[in-house]
C-alpha cells in the first residue's frame, strides 16, 4: 500500500513538473499558443463571424465588411481625409491628434494632419505640417512629450529632425527648430519623459547599429548629444523609457527563423541610459537584462506600466511566423504562430524579465494557421495580416484595460486587471474602403480592392466627464489606413454591465 501511495504521489509530482516545464518553455519558444477568451458582444453589435480577429472570405466577397465590425464599441466620429499611414504615430495632446500620411504626389494635403477633437463627434483638420523634411516623411517617429508640450519628428531614412511647440494651441503647432542629424537614417524614435532627450531609432539597425541621441533641453536649438554605436544587444525598434528616463526598453527586432538576422534575436533588452539622462561625461549605455523568443519576428513596441506594485511592459510583434522564410505556408508547416501578437512581460526584476501572458487571438494561434491559408488576398503578396504593432493602457499606474492595433484584425481591447490572465472585452474593425481613392493611405494603391482596413498605430483612451444631459463615457482615439482618424466609445450597455472597469 505504501509503495502504491508513493508511486501515485510521484506521478502527480511528475505531471506538475511537466506542466510547469511546458508553461515555461511556451513563454520564450516556438509552440502551440492558446487564444485569450473572446469578448461577449452586445445584442446591437455587428460581430465578426469567423475566427477571433479574422475577416472571412464570405464577409469580404459579399460586401459585408463594408459595414465594419464592432463588439461593445461604437463609432462617435471620424475624419477620413485622404486616408492615413496608421503605422506612423498617431500622437496626441489635449484635444488634438496628429497623424501622418503616405505623401504621394496626388495628395492635396501632404504632411502630418493636425486634427481638432474638441468635438469628438465632428473631428476636423486645422492645419497640415509640411514645412520640414521630417514632417513630410516621419514614418514611426511622430511623438508628443506632454511634460513640455512638444511634438518631435525625425525624417524617415534621412537626417532631418524637427520640433514643434504645442503649448500655445495644440491645433496650431509652432515650428521651434528644424535641424539635420549627421548620419541619421531615422525609422522610429521617442522622448525621455522629461522632454529633454529624443532617441532616434535607426533604419540601419544591423550589425554595428547606431542610436542618435538628441539633447532638446532648448527646443529652439536641439543638438546631437552623441550617436551611440551598439557592439551587442540593445538595438531598439520602437523607443520606450521608464518614468525616470533611466531605462530604455529596447524591442530588438529579429527575423523569425533566421538566426543570422541583421538585427538580432527577437525580444526585449533593458538598457541603462542613466548616464544620458543625468548628462554625465563620457556616457555609456549598459545592458541590464533581456529575454528573447523565437516564435515571432520584428518586435516593435515595449510599452511600460505598473500594476499592484509590479512593473511590466507590453511587447508587440509586427511579424509572426509568416514573416520568416516561406511566408504563411511555411509558418503553418513549422506549427508557428502565423501572425505576431502582444505579450505582457514582468520586468519587476529588470535583470530577469519574463513573459507572463500572451494576448493571442484565434488568428495568431498556431493551431489555426492552416485555416487561414485559403483566405484570398487584396493584392499580390498574400492574405490579410493580423500582426499587433501598437498598444496603450487606460492609465499608466494600475490600468484595467489595454487597447492594441492588430492590423487587419482591427482595434482589440483587453481586460488586464490580472496581467497573467488577460481576456478580450471589445473590438472595432472599421469598414472596408474598397476602391476609394485615398492617396494618403498606407494601404492604398490604384485599382486595389481593400476589403478590410488596417490599424497599426498608437491608440489613446479618453474619458469624457458626465454632464447634466450625458453620462460619462470612455472613448478610444485611433487611426486606420482607410478611414483616417476615428473616435469610438464603449456602448452604454457594456458600461452598465462593467461599472468596475475604468
Amino acid at each position: 500500500m505504501n509503495k502504491q501511495r508513493f508511486a501515485a504521489v510521484a506521478a502527480v509530482i511528475s505531471l506538475v513538473l511537466l506542466a510547469a516545464s511546458v508553461v515555461s518553455s511556451s513563454q520564450t519558444g516556438t509552440g502551440e499558443t492558446r487564444a485569450v477568451p473572446k469578448a461577449t458582444c452586445g445584442r446591437a453589435d455587428h460581430p465578426e463571424s469567423g475566427l477571433q480577429g479574422q475577416t472571412t472570405p464570405r464577409e469580404r466577397s459579399s460586401g459585408d465588411s463594408e459595414r465594419g465590425y464592432n463588439c461593445n464599441l461604437e463609432l462617435v466620429g471620424r475624419f477620413q481625409g485622404e486616408g492615413a499611414f496608421s503605422q506612423d504615430g498617431p500622437a496626441y495632446s489635449d484635444d488634438c491628434a496628429y497623424f501622418a500620411t503616405e505623401n504621394r504626389p496626388a495628395q492635396q494635403h501632404p504632411g502630418v494632419v493636425v486634427v481638432d477633437v474638441s468635438d469628438p463627434r465632428q473631428p476636423r483638420p486645422t492645419t497640415y505640417l509640411d514645412d520640414t523634411p521630417a514632417a513630410r516623411n516621419p514614418h514611426e517617429t511622430l511623438k508628443v512629450n506632454e511634460a513640455r508640450k512638444l511634438l518631435g519628428v525625425a525624417e524617415n531614412n534621412g537626417p532631418g529632425f524637427a520640433v514643434y511647440d504645442l503649448s500655445g494651441d495644440c491645433r496650431h503647432p509652432v515650428l521651434k527648430s528644424n535641424v539635420m542629424l549627421p548620419g541619421s537614417r531615422a525609422h522610429m524614435g521617442g522622448w525621455a519623459p522629461d522632454g529633454k532627450t529624443y532617441y532616434v531609432g535607426q533604419a540601419n539597425r544591423g550589425a554595428g547599429g547606431t542610436l542618435p541621441i538628441v539633447d532638446v533641453s532648448d527646443a529652439s536649438n536641439p543638438r546631437l548629444l552623441l550617436t551611440w554605436k551598439f557592439s551587442g544587444d540593445g538595438r531598439p525598434h520602437d523607443v520606450n523609457l521608464n518614468a525616470a528616463g533611466t531605462r530604455l526598453y529596447a524591442g530588438q527586432p529579429g527575423v523569425f527563423g533566421n538566426t543570422d538576422s541583421s538585427i538580432g534575436p527577437d525580444g526585449l533588452v533593458v538598457l541603462d541610459v542613466s548616464d544620458i539622462q543625468l548628462r554625465r561625461p563620457n556616457p555609456q549605455i549598459r545592458v541590464v537584462g533581456k529575454v528573447f523568443w523565437d516564435d515571432q519576428g520584428q518586435v516593435e513596441q515595449m510599452f511600460p506600466f505598473t500594476r499592484n506594485g509590479r512593473q511590466y511592459v507590453v511587447s508587440t510583434d509586427e511579424s509572426g511566423g509568416a514573416g520568416g522564410s516561406g511566408g504563411l505556408r511555411a509558418a503553418c508547416a513549422r506549427r508557428a504562430s502565423p501572425y505576431g501578437y502582444a505579450q505582457i512581460i514582468d520586468i519587476t526584476d529588470e535583470t530577469k524579465p519574463h513573459v507572463v501572458s500572451r494576448l493571442v487571438l484565434d488568428v495568431n494561434a498556431a493551431a489555426n494557421c492552416d485555416a487561414l491559408l485559403g483566405d484570398p488576398s487584396d493584392a499580390a503578396g498574400g492574405p490579410l495580416i493580423y500582426n499587433c504593432e501598437r498598444c496603450n493602457v487606460d492609465r499608466a499606474n494600475n490600468p484595467d484595460v489595454l487597447a492594441c492595433g492588430y492590423q487587419n484584425a482591427g482595434l482589440r481591447v483587453f481586460d488586464i486587471r490580472d496581467p497573467q490572465h488577460p481576456k478580450e472585452i471589445a473590438y472595432f474593425k472599421p469598414p472596408a474602403v474598397r476602391k476609394a481613392v485615398l492617396p494618403g493611405s498606407g494601404s492604398w494603391a490604384p485599382g486595389i480592392d481593400r476589403t478590410a482596413d488596417k490599424i497599426s498605430g498608437f491608440p489613446r483612451f479618453r474619458t469624457i466627464p458626465a454632464t447634466a444631459t450625458r453620462a460619462r463615457e470612455t472613448q478610444i482615439w485611433f487611426v486606420s489606413d482607410g478611414n483616417g482618424f476615428q473616435v469610438v466609445r464603449f456602448t452604454d450597455a457594456f458600461m452598465a454591465l462593467h461599472k468596475d472597469l475604468f
